[in-house]
Order: C-alpha cells, then sequence, then structure tokens
C-alpha cells in the first residue's frame, strides 16, 4: 500500500525511505532503510576500516581529508541545489552552508597531529625517576547522528574531527535529508576508495536507536533535546560515551552604546536565517530602555524586506509550523504585539517574518525553542536586567551582544557555550572554536581542539628512568625513606 505523501514529510515504501521538498513536494531521492542486524554489520565493517585508517598516520589521513576537502569545494554547487531541494533553504544558505563545513574539515585535517599526537609531559619533582607521555587514541568506530537543518555544515563538524582522530564513521543522517548525507558518504568514497571509512545509515527514530547500540566506541548527536535525552538513554545501556549538541534559545543584549542599524542587521540575520530553523539562532533580543524603539524600529524595517518563498523558504518539517503558530497565538493571547508578521504569517509550508514585543516571560515564545522566523524584543532597564533575563532558560547554547564599552563584559556573563559580540552567528565558523552549550543544549565539543579531543581517548604512560630518590610506591621504602618524603612534602607544599 502507498503511504500518503506530506511535502517535506519522509515516508517509508517498502523499506525505501523517500524524501521529498517540502514547498513542492518533489522527490529528492530515494535511500534503502537499515534495520538492526544491517546497521550492526555496518559497524562491523567500519571497525575493520577503522584499523586501515588508524595504520595511515597522520600524514595519511590529513591527505585524504583535504582530497574530500578539495572535491567537494568543486562540486559545492551541485551540493547546494541538492540540500536546496531536500531541505527548501536557498542554494545561496546552502552555499554559504558548505562554506563553513570546508572551514571545520580543513582546520581538523591541519591539526589533528597538533592536538592529538604523541607528546612528552614535564615530569613532578616527587616522581623525578618517571618520564610522563600523554598521547590520544581514537576510540575505533564513532557514531554520528545528524539533523535537517543543516544537513552539511553540522554533521560534518563531528565526521571531520572523528575521521582526523583516526576513527571510522557511521553516519545517521536525519530522515528528512538523507540525500546530501549519502551524497556527503560517496563523494568521501571517490577520494578514499579503499576501505569504508564513512558510511551511511538510513532510517527514521529506530536506525538511529540501533546505531546508538550497536557497538560504536562514542556518538555524536546533534537534534532536540528530547530526542538527545533518548540518544543518551539508550547508550547509556552499554555506557557508550556521548557528545550532545541539542535545542536553543538564544538571546541577543543590545546595549545603549550599541550601533543600532548594524545590531538590527544581525538580529534579523541570526533570527530569520534558514527560516528560522537554526539551533543558534537568535529567537529573543533584550535591547536597553534608550535605544529599545530605535532597534525595533530598524528591525521591522530590515525584516520587512524579506521576500517569503525567496529569501526565507519554506519550514523543512512539516509538524514544526504548528508549534510555530502555537507559539505566536500564544504571545498573542498573553498581551504580545506583532509589530511584524502575526498569526497570518503562518501560510504552510512557509512562515514569514515575525516580530513580537512586549510579549511577557511566561509565554512559550519566550520560554521554549520556536524554530522559525520569529523574533521577540523585550525592553529592559540595563545590561544587567538582560542578562538576567537572557540567563533564565533551561538552554544554553549561543547569544550576542551588541556594544563597544561593556560588551566583552556582558559576554561573559551570559549561560552560554559560545557568544558573538557585535555579530551573530559567527562563531560557528570558526574552525578553531569549539560549538556546544551547557544545560538543556548538551554537553562536549565539536569543532577546534576541543572537538578533536571528544573523538580520541587520553591515554597516559609513564616510563622509569633511574631510581627513585624518594621511593613512595613499594613496600620496600624504609622509615626514614618515609620521613624524608613528609620533609620533601613540607618544603615544595607546605609554606603559605
Amino acid at each position: 500500500m502507498t503511504a500518503t505523501r506530506v511535502p517535506g514529510q519522509p515516508v517509508v515504501e517498502d523499506g525505501v525511505l523517500i524524501s521529498t521538498n517540502p514547498a513542492s513536494g518533489a522527490e529528492a531521492g530515494r535511500v534503502p532503510v537499515a534495520d538492526v542486524e544491517a546497521v550492526n554489520e555496518t559497524v562491523r565493517r567500519a571497525a575493520e576500516a577503522a584499523l586501515w585508517w588508524q595504520a595511515l598516520g597522520y600524514d595519511g589521513r590529513r591527505e585524504r581529508l583535504l582530497r574530500w576537502r578539495s572535491l567537494i569545494v568543486r562540486r559545492i554547487d551541485e551540493l547546494a541545489q541538492l540540500t536546496s531541494l531536500e531541505t527548501g533553504k536557498p542554494a545561496a544558505d546552502a552555499i554559504v552552508e558548505g562554506t563553513a563545513a570546508v572551514e571545520h574539515l580543513d582546520w581538523a585535517a591541519h591539526n589533528a597531529r597538533r592536538v592529538l599526537g604523541p607528546r612528552k609531559v614535564r615530569t613532578r619533582l616527587l616522581t623525578a625517576e618517571h618520564s610522563g607521555h600523554l598521547e590520544y587514541q581514537p576510540y575505533g568506530v564513532v557514531g554520528v547522528i545528524g539533523p535537517w537543518n543543516y544537513p552539511i555544515l553540522t554533521p560534518v563538524g563531528p565526521i571531520s574531527g572523528a575521521l582526523a582522530a583516526g576513527n571510522a564513521v557511521v553516519f545517521k543522517p536525519s530522515e528528512y535529508t538523507p540525500i546530501v548525507g549519502q551524497w556527503l558518504v560517496d563523494t568521501f568514497a571517490e577520494v578514499v576508495p579503499e576501505q569504508p571509512v564513512l558510511q551511511a545509515v538510513h532510517g527514521l527514530g529506530d536506525t538511529g536507536a540501533a546505531l546508538c547500540r550497536s557497538g560504536v566506541g562514542k556518538m555524536a548527536f546533534t537534534g532536540s533535546t528530547a530526542t538527545a535525552k533518548k540518544v543518551l538513554a539508550a547508550c547509556a545501556e552499554n555506557l557508550v560515551p556521548a557528545v550532545i549538541e541539542a535545542g536553543g534559545k538564544d538571546a541577543l543584549i543590545v546595549d545603549a552604546d550599541a550601533d543600532i542599524p548594524a545590531a538590527a542587521e544581525a538580529a534579523v540575520w541570526g533570527s530569520m536565517t534558514n527560516a528560522g530553523q537554526t539551533c543558534i539562532g537568535i529567537e529573543r533580543v533584550y535591547a536597553v530602555a534608550p535605544v529599545y524603539d530605535a532597534f525595533v524600529s530598524a528591525v521591522v524595517e530590515k525584516a520587512g524586506q524579506l521576500r517569503t518563498g525567496e529569501e526565507i523558504g519554506p519550514i523543512t518539517m512539516p509538524r514544526q509550523i504548528d508549534i510555530i503558530r502555537d507559539h505566536i497565538d500564544d504571545a498573542l493571547a498573553k498581551g504580545g504585539r506583532a509589530v511584524l508578521g502575526g498569526s497570518d504569517a503562518v501560510q504552510p509550508p512557509y512562515v514569514s517574518p515575525t516580530v513580537l514585543v512586549d510579549v511577557p516571560a511566561d509565554s512559550r515564545e519566550i520560554s521554549d525553542e520556536t524554530f522559525g522566523p520569529t523574533l521577540t524584543i523585550t525592553k529592559v532597564a540595563d545590561a544587567d536586567e538582560a542578562v538576567e533575563k537572557a540567563n533564565s532558560t533551561a538552554y544554553g547554547l549561543g547569544g550576542a551582544v551588541f556594544g563597544r564599552k561593556n560588551a566583552l563584559r556582558i559576554a561573559r556573563k551570559l549561560r552560554s557555550g559560545m557568544v558573538a559580540v557585535n555579530s551573530t552567528l559567527t562563531f560557528v565558523g570558526m574552525g578553531n572554536l569549539p560549538f556546544g552549550g551547557v544545560g538543556e543544549s548538551g554537553f562536549g565539543r565539536i569543532h577546534g581542539e576541543d572537538g578533536l579531543r571528544e573523538f580520541a581517548r587520553a591515554k597516559s604512560i609513564t616510563v622509569r628512568r633511574g631510581p627513585s630518590v624518594l621511593p613512595a610506591m613499594t613496600f620496600e621504602r624504609t622509615p626514614a625513606q618515609v620521613a624524608t618524603i613528609v620533609k620533601a612534602l613540607r618544603i615544595l607544599y607546605g609554606r603559605k
């Protein structure tokens, strides 16, 4: 029996996952669904491939990762068009997304040896007879579950870090964007045809659960907080460690000395890009009273120029439209005002830019992740009140501050993993900066040095290089030697 197709909604027919465009319903492609047995077999093959991949060493892996990078760059237009077909986002946005992915891939390839390579560690005086050595060893196979909103950039972050560290990867793309995910895997196989170092498994949530239980050494997940908890529960069954990047409700603080036109432009970009379907998107603004009116006017003017169906693409996941509608209606019912858009902005599969003011703090538009092209702007007395309100959510992913004199001080007070000062979202494009959140936004990091270390185990080695001056770890120590240890301890650490 053929299932009813809703544009954008993934459909499984006869063991095949069918992906369609969320606006037109045009088919983007088909991939086979992996059951538990298929997932386990894929991980088994990956474990064998990992041995070969590790044996290449840092230089061999770097060469191949840079080949993949260059192939992606040469075919970036093809990837952008495929991403646009599958998600509905403008092709130009997909180009920008692919550009950031290339940056992270390049950084990981070039820096893995420096960050993870073997090194000697300075010896401490009390263990001077031993030399210390530190190295980072790969887990073997890393499972990656990717999201649909940024199907290039977001999975390439953990994939590039895991591969550079010496792991094989089994990648489960979102069921909303399996074709982009398969494209990444297929292009990697073009430059690394020898072994299945990067493989994909496709399906719905049960495929992701099977990957968590398949014997992988570590999982990397990006998606909603609710799904993240399910991933962690599945991983906990076998004590599989995981790095989690979950939802957000990011805030922008506009201080009294901010450049208002620049702040407004950044707020519109940060909240409306990808139709607001961005985990680090700006969903709340707290503007201090002296600049509030000017800021609201500038935002409305700039957001009002965006064209739905062009700069603002469709909502990729059809059921998200109901959440966006609910948040807007709840805000208005509780006393908020729409200075742009409003309830009528929701016209499936699109939602037009909506700017809300006077929204009470108990509104779902303030407290819960909306994931649409909406923005609330709240007037505050000063930056301290703005920080208090910004930190009042359970999430803690990213954020932004506009200002001059105190902007960096304000940024440090935000309870989040990342903050952009006088810009929005820019930290995601820097390959040498870690990316991740706190609280219900997750834990662990991808990108940068911390991201590389997520995908390798620290291993400590000590090597005796002479007799012990202070023999502590032996049953043959004498009372006189113990007294000498105490004396040395007091000399070294007993002084105030």
